[in-house]
């Protein structure tokens, strides 16, 4: 079974790191990511707020050297300029809000 419905797939492709769909809007971007078991992104920043929740599978995201695991129904948040990794060991599906700075600042 697919991780998204089909109106998702048909949404512009990302051009990343990893395979998305893609929704977009002033200062803020919305992917409904896809990570076959065994992918690993190594650590990196980037200049948004990010938080996803996760729809299937596992995220192992590793920011300053503690590792937390986020299942099915869970949120996960990473600030701009904080270096982090993640590792998928499972097929892994989730939406992530990618939101600039000044846009994503409440908590």
């Amino acid at each position: 079974m697919p991780p998204f419905p089909d109106f998702v797939s048909s949404l512009s492709a990302y051009a990343g790191r990893f395979q998305a769909n893609r929704l977009a809007a002033d200062g803020c971007e919305v992917l409904f990511a896809s990570y076959p078991a065994g992918t690993v992104i190594e650590e990196h920043t980037h200049d948004t707020n990010n938080w996803g929740i996760i729809t299937q599978g596992a995220l192992l995201l590793t920011i300053a050297g503690e590792v937390t695991r986020y299942g099915p129904g869970d949120w996960y948040e990473v600030r701009a300029s904080v270096p982090h990794a993640a590792r998928f060991e499972v097929d892994t599906a989730e939406i992530e809000f990618w939101f600039k700075p000044s846009v994503g600042t409440a908590s």
